[in-house]
């Protein structure tokens, strides 16, 4: 059996508390908060699709007749078509119980895949219906195709299903690195209005309405799945603008090109930020309000404030090196399950790649653990390039954690990362559970090298920022 991590305060010899003290303070401390596990969002999305292949089943009429056939296939592609765009619409609701227990981007990653099956689908049905049709009443593919658009229903789904074939463009890799982030945001808004006109066309077919129960339960879900969207992704923002006023009161050079932005606020303890999460901040200033990106915590949240560093990578991330104190900020969040709770060991090891340090800095500070527990593991091309190395000593100092910063182009001939080397850093290191975050590429190399090292896949804890 694994060793369970130590809990906060364990380290310390603590005094014995009056019962009645203890559980006076237990009812003034907020409840854990809810995650839904990757496993159990599986099971429940597959589950929904089994459901809906079923009635499916129970109303496909068996014959060996080619229109019947192809509408028997149209009729399948589009339901299951509808319940992913539904499934889609769900993961962009940013649903704490859900971005909190399997992480943005594995809901990205999930969003981005689901995606492609949704397209299929949607052109395997429209073709299918079309052959369905152009076979019953004995006419060609183009003939079947002017008629089936002279339906009001059929026409909207047309033009629905062309605004997600739009949006998927524009989300491919090979296009999305070409499109400016505020237009591959506009485009993707069409998914709404495509999902609408596809839930209008489901409502007439005979698959949904030709049952009381099923169109009452359909349009429950879709009901639902809007009440989310609209609830998390905008009234929960507008109140907390709303609720605790953030501003920035300060601009801190860290580095060459990189910052870090200390906003205050009201209440900030309502947010249950835990150290590794993020936000997607929007600051109120010209030629910065348009933009929500997402940036990490770099500390811990104390006396009201946030703070977050960030490296000038585009033009939005160097704009930021002239915020003043006093704008305005809009924060969603907090995202992201790159926290306390995947922990399994008690020895941890933080590896870090670059300005991916942001979060693990937060985690390096936080984490219980006593002296030997903890390791940082700080890789970068030279010590310039270090960010808040004055901290992580400090912090690595007062918990006597290990800190290692591995300094070095990345194609040197000795890879500082080769399991043998991250071995001989840290001899126990099978045993230890490892938090990772860097750029895409050091990502997937250690990675792969601490799989060979000997640390189990599952004890790879790592969340990315480029989606």
């Amino acid at each position: 059996m694994p060793a369970e991590p130590p809990r906060v305060g364990s380290v310390r010899k603590r005094k014995s508390t009056p019962k009645r003290k203890r559980n006076a303070r237990a009812a003034t401390e907020p409840a854990a908060p809810l995650r839904l596990s990757p496993a159990t969002l599986r099971t429940g999305l597959l589950t929904g699709a089994l459901a809906v292949t079923a009635q499916w089943a129970v109303q496909a009429e068996p014959s060996a007749r080619l229109d019947v056939l192809f509408a028997t296939g149209a009729h399948l592609t589009g339901l299951l078509a509808g319940y992913g765009i539904l499934v889609m619409l769900f993961l962009m609701a940013r649903v704490p119980a859900v971005e909190h227990g399997v992480g943005a981007d594995r809901i990205a990653r999930r969003h981005a895949i689901g995606g492609r099956y949704v397209l299929s689908l949607c052109a395997g049905h429209a073709l299918l219906a079309l052959c369905g049709y152009a076979a019953h009443a004995g006419t060609d593919l183009l003939s079947a195709a002017l008629d089936l658009l002279g339906y009001p229903g059929i026409a909207a789904a047309t033009v629905g299903t062309a605004l997600l074939g739009a949006v998927g463009v524009s989300s491919a890799r090979a296009v999305r690195r070409r499109v400016p982030h505020e237009t591959w945001r506009a485009v993707h808004l069409l998914t709404y209005l495509g999902a609408a006109l596809a839930f209008a066309h489901q409502l007439a077919g005979p698959d949904v309405a030709g049952s009381v129960l099923t169109l009452w339960l359909w349009a429950l879900a879709h009901a639902t799945v809007a009440v989310l969207l609209v609830w998390y992704r905008l009234v929960v923002p507008v109140r907390q603008a709303l609720r605790h006023s953030l501003r920035v009161i300060d601009v801190r050079t860290e580095g060459p090109g990189v910052v870090s932005v200390v906003v205050q606020g009201i209440g900030l303890d309502e947010l249950r930020a835990e150290p590794g999460q993020f936000f997607r901040w929007r600051f109120l200033r010209r030629r910065l309000w348009h933009t929500a990106l997402p940036f990490s915590l770099s500390a811990p949240v104390r006396d009201d404030t946030l703070r977050i560093t960030v490296k000038a990578a585009g033009d939005h991330t160097r704009r930021m090196r002239r915020l003043r104190p006093g704008t305005r900020v809009l924060a969603t969040g907090p995202f992201g399950a790159l926290t306390a709770h995947r922990r399994t060991r008690r020895k941890v090891l933080l590896l870090a790649g670059g300005v991916g340090i942001t979060p693990l800095r937060a985690l390096f500070e936080t984490l219980p653990g006593g002296p030997g527990d903890l390791t940082l593991l700080y890789r970068a091309g030279s010590a310039e390039q270090l960010v808040l190395r004055a901290e992580l000593e400090a912090i690595a100092a007062s918990r006597q954690a290990g800190l290692h910063f591995l300094l070095g182009r990345s194609d040197a001939a000795f890879d500082m990362l080769a399991p043998q080397s991250l071995r001989n850093l840290v001899p126990d290191l099978a045993e230890h559970d490892v938090y990772l975050c860097g750029p895409p590429g050091m990502s997937a190399a250690a990675t792969a090298a601490l799989v060979r090292a000997g640390v189990p896949q599952e004890r790879i804890h790592t969340e990315c920022f480029t989606y």
